[in-house]
């Protein structure tokens, strides 16, 4: 592109002009001194600080009386690859809106700080021996660099790491609150802990085993109380990821039973981890979801995610002093259970929790052949069969194969509607995870069961009668037949009958009966899990938990917070084999004996005891759980955030009535995973008083993805895509035909695109008006580096509109703008406004090119009040080049608050507007009118028309229809 412009004063000898260079072009070189200028401006001068209340509310009115704004990006991970083009998306959008929002005269908090701890740096230490605080710390010294560079107006006060022991001391600091709180179902909120202690000694809440509370020893004590913290430590049964070598929460096991990060099976194993009750929330998780403006497809991942659902809890007795609990949303086809099915891991078969196994040493009599698998004995069977079961996913487990696995336990339980005797077998298709680990089964009306009886030649009893012509044989059937739209069939015992009644009806009696006698009662099961909060890591925050010579865990007190990550010199935990699934993990901190093992003085009276630390480090979603609240105050060495603070930023408010942060922007991939937990989290807070905000972010945004294409050669391997070349429709690598397909962009893809590149090559500007002006906000789209240059030439348009490109002087003039203009800058003005308000960027920078083009097509100098408003409306979007201009306008204070420009309704109306005349039907004419002009005016002018008084020829008129000021149909006589 040409850096030259045409002096009228230079002139060869022949006359032609000559091209001499245009000093004060707008380039890459200039955009890249005035970026660098007032990024260094900005920082000094604290442009993008935002006050907080000093103290009460009510003594800071002037404050409190400013609208504020409280606005976010998801945490960014430093990674050591940097940024490329894709990872600003969001951040620009955040940045453009803060920007709109203070010059609209709100005082907004806008921040960014990194969530830090995790698996990357901690594997990267393992590989290179750095350690994982340097590598990271180096990697967030690069990431705010090229962040700088973007001109994000981030208040840098208020930026914060998780890494950093000021910080994690109140994630650990919550993490005692949440252990030191049990959930209430009388006050449907969490309470200290001390209020259950308070009912245990008094009597009012008997013991498990009925003893007094002063008769149990400390360790009982801790026991029945870990029944109800939320937070405990238990023996479950837990996703364990041998490859990594550690366990994994639920949300991060993906659909294929693979890690999230590193894609290596994952495998059930029983070992004792620590928990977040999670599901004690489900309810208030659920509802809480419709006062929140999120988008409805995040808020039905999570609501399939709690997975509520109503039914009945049903006891089976088994023998004469154990029984078979099962939860089922079909209690109305009890009378249809012929068999029953538990878990692999079910307590009943495994024996765990001191329950004892229901497996008898040998097989009853007339055991049919197909049920033992081939063992000689119960015991050999189960063991096997656990064995195998142990080894596949949850989601193998759950495929619909053809053929169903599983044996016959050796024991049979009590129908207890009918009194019939039905086998129990274990089978890989029931999870613990859901329900009791137990079914009933009804094979004639469930598709599994179905499939599971004819392979095991067990007998189907149809009880819910067949909307076709099927009959109510089942062993005649193909499939199941499943309905909530029928009548109750062979359904009568010696007690109850449920037979004629619809299944609603049904259910509702044989729920009651079932409570009349203790054998069961009504009840809400949630598929949601508690969430499984230990990591068998390095890189992570230390539990402020000991344990004492009796195991018993106690908190720290919060004078001994942080407990700071120890130095080590093996990052590593132990992984093994991938796929052996019989292994168990060893953390790296239980290899620091002198760290682990301390004498304490808790503070509780029992004076300086021995005690060993918990050596599982919190799982890399705490630091992410509670982060905006540290964003309001981030250096209070004495609280969590100061309650005033928090409430101004956060609190309830008109159409916010949990509060929130303002405005959250970040991936949909979180939906089940940090969402959810810090909404959890946000709930125990605000419980226990810390907090005014029930919920962490009250409208939430999710950006789409910034794509780029893949080359792969004839191997499928991906190939540098700037080194490829186009001819004729294809394309080819050194020489070689490559194949080309739309992906994520990223290192190993070959793909990715630096914003460093983009800025040396157009500047930040341009990066930002690219970024914003390729769709609509929450879609993705395709990059394409060759399309940049679009947004680098309308910031050329726009400079040489009020720039000389020669001398560097100013050219606007004072003279007022022509009515067009005016009508053009208005309805801009009107335009932009609204999309900056509702985050359509692309839309507002097609109106500002508009706006822009107009006074390039007008030509002359540009009145100064339409410059004026033309810097003004495009300073959210490339603010730099706004700073300039607006300083090169003659202002003195930073355009930053400088107040947006608002529209004259009378210019934003259409001048004229074209109204269409039908006679019969047809048009006949077209007039130009007032957008105000009343029927009578417009009846008048159409009838008066010569082209429509030409088209009646003198008929008469029979009606006139007037629909002011787009259409009048005449309808002759």
């Amino acid at each position: 592109m040409s850096e030259t412009t045409t002096s009228p004063a230079a002139h060869g000898a022949g006359g032609a002009p000559t091209e001499v260079a245009a000093p004060h072009r707008y380039t890459a070189a200039l955009a890249a001194d005035i970026e660098a200028r007032w990024q260094d401006f900005w920082e000094s001068a604290g442009t993008y600080e935002a006050p907080n209340p000093s103290g009460d509310l009510a003594g800071d009115a002037a404050l409190v009386a400013r609208p504020k704004k409280f606005i976010m990006d998801m945490f960014p991970y430093p990674s050591g690859a940097g940024l490329h083009v894709g990872h600003p998306l969001g951040f620009i959008a955040t940045d453009v809106y803060a920007r709109h929002q203070r010059m609209t005269g709100h005082n907004v908090l806008h921040t960014l700080g990194f969530d830090a701890f995790g698996l990357p740096a901690e594997q990267y230490a393992v590989q290179t021996g750095t350690h994982p605080r340097v590598s990271t710390e180096a990697n967030i010294v690069n990431m705010r660099r090229q962040l700088r560079r973007l001109g994000l107006g981030h208040d840098l006060r208020r930026s914060v790491e998780t890494i950093d022991p000021a910080y994690y001391k109140w994630t650990q600091w919550i993490f005692v609150q949440i252990f030191n709180s049990w959930y209430d179902p009388e006050a449907d909120a969490a309470r200290p802990i001390d209020t259950l202690v308070a009912q245990f000694e008094a009597g009012t809440r008997p013991t498990p085993d009925g003893r007094a509370w002063a008769e149990l020893s400390a360790a009982e004590r801790a026991s029945v109380l870990g029944e109800y913290r939320l937070a405990y430590a238990s023996d479950a049964p837990v996703n364990w990821c041998p490859g990594l070598g550690t366990v994994l929460a639920n949300e991060e096991v993906t659909a294929d039973g693979r890690s999230e990060r590193g894609n290596y099976p994952v495998f059930k194993a029983k070992l004792r981890q620590w928990n977040m009750r999670i599901t004690a929330y489900a309810d208030r998780l659920l509802n809480d979801l419709d006062a929140l403006d999120w988008p409805e497809a995040i808020k039905l991942q999570q609501r399939n995610w709690i997975g509520r659902s109503e039914g009945a809890r049903v006891d089976f007795p088994v023998g004469d002093d154990a029984h078979i609990t099962v939860f089922t949303t079909r209690q109305d086809t009890l009378f249809g259970a012929t068999y029953m099915v538990l878990a692999p891991e079910h307590e009943l078969v495994s024996g765990a929790n001191g329950t004892g196994s229901i497996v008898p040493a040998a097989w009853p009599e007339g055991t049919h052949d197909v049920w033992t698998g081939g063992h000689a004995t119960p015991g050999d069977a189960v063991a096997a069969y656990r064995k195998q079961a142990a080894a596949k996913s949850d989601v193998e487990r759950q495929a619909e194969a053809k053929d169903k696995t599983g044996v016959f336990t050796g024991v049979y339980a009590t129908n207890p509607v009918s009194g019939e005797q039905v086998p129990v077998f274990i089978a890989d298709y029931v999870l613990m995870g859901y329900g009791t680990g137990a079914i009933m089964a009804v094979p004639a009306h469930d598709s599994r069961d179905f499939a599971f009886a004819r392979a095991f030649e067990l007998p189907m009893r149809c009880v819910v009668e067949p909307a076709d012509d099927r009959g109510q044989d089942p062993t005649t059937w193909d499939d199941a037949f499943d309905s909530y739209d029928a009548k109750i069939v062979n359904s009568t015992g010696a007690e109850i009958s449920l037979d004629g009644l619809v299944v609603t009806e049904a259910k509702a009696k044989i729920t009651d009966w079932l409570a009349a006698r203790g054998i069961g009662e009504g009840t809400v099961n949630f598929r949601l899990r508690d969430w499984l909060f230990s990591r068998q890591r390095y890189w992570g925050e230390p539990f402020p938990i000991v344990y004492d010579e009796d195991g018993v865990a106690h908190a720290l007190p919060e004078s001994m917070l942080p407990l700071e990550l120890p130095e080590v010199e093996d990052y590593s935990p132990r992984t093994f084999d991938a796929d052996d699934a019989d292994t168990r993990p060893e953390t790296p901190l239980s290899r620091n004996e002198d760290w682990v093992d301390v004498e304490l003085d808790l503070g509780d009276g029992a004076g300086l005891k021995r005690y060993r630390r918990e050596t599982n480090t919190m799982p890399n979603w705490a630091g992410s759980c509670w982060y905006e609240m540290r964003y309001l105050d981030p250096h209070n060495a004495d609280a969590l955030v100061d309650p005033g603070i928090e409430q101004y930023w956060m609190g309830p408010g008109e159409g916010r009535p949990a509060g929130g942060v303002d405005l959250y922007v970040g991936g949909a991939e979180h939906a089940v995973l940090h969402l959810l937990y810090a909404r959890f989290w946000s709930k125990v807070l605000h419980d226990l008083g810390h907090v005014s905000s029930s919920e962490p972010f009250h409208k939430l945004y999710n950006q789409g993805m910034i794509q780029a294409f893949v080359y792969r050669d004839s191997r499928g391997i991906a190939v540098p895509a700037a080194e490829v070349e186009e001819r004729d429709g294809a394309y080819y690598h050194q020489g070689q035909k490559v194949s080309r397909v739309l992906g994520k962009m990223g290192k190993s893809l070959k793909n990715a695109v630096t914003p460093d590149e983009i800025c040396a090559e157009y500047g930040a500007d341009t990066l930002r008006l690219y970024e914003m002006a390729m769709g609509p906000l929450d879609v993705s789209r395709p990059w394409d580096t060759r399309a940049v240059v679009g947004q680098y030439r309308l910031l050329q348009r726009l400079w040489r509109n009020v720039v000389d490109e020669a001398t560097g002087e100013v050219t606007v003039v004072d003279a007022e703008p022509d009515e067009a203009t005016l009508r053009a800058l208005h309805k801009a003005i009107d335009g932009v406004t609204q999309d900056l308000a509702n985050l359509r960027f692309n839309t507002a920078i097609a109106k500002i090119t508009e706006l822009n083009n107009h006074l390039t097509k007008v030509g002359g100098p540009v009145s100064r009040t339409v410059a004026e408003q033309l810097v003004l409306l495009i300073a959210p979007l490339a603010p730099h080049v706004a700073e300039e201009l607006w300083r090169k306008l003659g202002h003195t204070d930073t355009i930053v608050h400088a107040a947006f420009p608002v529209a004259d309704p009378a210019y934003v109306v259409d001048e004229t507007v074209t109204c269409v005349v039908q006679i019969k039907g047809k048009v006949k004419a077209r007039l130009e009118v007032a957008p105000s002009i009343s029927d009578a005016d417009l009846e008048t002018a159409a009838l008066a028309e010569p082209a429509v008084v030409a088209a009646l020829g003198g008929a008469g008129i029979r009606k006139v229809i007037v629909r002011a000021p787009k259409l009048v149909n005449i309808v002759p006589a």
